[in-house]
């Protein structure tokens, strides 16, 4: 996490020392994760994925324009989601109860983009550094979730730039299987998916 954060601010820094064209603004909208329905069974408890909810995001941006169309655009953003499971643990009077977690995350994407008139294309690396959570899986016994502090991803996406108004609707992946923070028992639980999401996000630069 310490080096993905030297090296982002390297290249922050970097930019914006450069004679570069340079715009701030603030960002947010909301989210729509991807994760099909997929149960596990694990220490005598079912667990499967019902639903993944709608998030959402807001932060901040600074672009830089790097040449006529090609910029470099830092970003660092809260985001909030949730997932409900469908659990059955008989040994604690659970069965097919629908229990929620909730996640928040900053997420740091790195956006090179290339710029057309008011259209944009844009794609690059999202850091994403754990701050809180809050789970009604803590019902089933035994039950633990340790969160990686950091994890990396990616995102792409298309844009567009109205005036100082900017819309942009991207796609993110993810290099870590979902659910990895969690344990039944002392035993791991690996669902096979890794989470991905759609992000619709409104702009306004000053």
């Amino acid at each position: 996490m310490k080096s993905f954060i030297f090296v982002f601010t390297i290249l922050c820094f970097f930019t914006f020392q450069t004679n570069a064209q340079i715009r701030f603004g603030i960002r947010g909208g909301l989210s729509s994760s991807q994760l099909n329905q997929e149960s596990i069974q694990t220490n005598g408890v079912s667990l499967a994925i019902k639903d993944a909810n709608y998030g959402y995001h807001l932060g901040i941006f600074g672009r830089a324009k790097l040449s006529k169309h090609w910029y470099l655009q830092p970003e660092a953003v809260i985001n909030s989601t949730s997932v409900d499971f469908v659990v059955t643990d008989f040994s604690d009077g659970l069965v097919d109860k629908v229990l929620t977690e909730k996640y928040r995350n900053l997420d740091i994407p790195l956006m090179f983009g290339y710029k057309l008139g008011p259209l944009r294309a844009e794609a690059g690396p999202t850091g994403h550094v754990y701050m809180a959570s809050k789970s009604e899986l803590e019902q089933i016994g035994g039950y633990e979730r340790r969160f990686n502090n950091f994890n990396l991803g990616y995102q792409a996406g298309f844009g567009l730039d109205i005036w100082k108004l900017m819309i942009d609707l991207r796609y993110e992946g993810n290099f870590e299987k979902f659910g990895d923070h969690m344990s039944i028992g002392g035993q791991q639980v690996n669902f096979s998916q890794s989470p991905t999401r759609w992000l619709m996000t409104v702009g306004l630069s000053f």
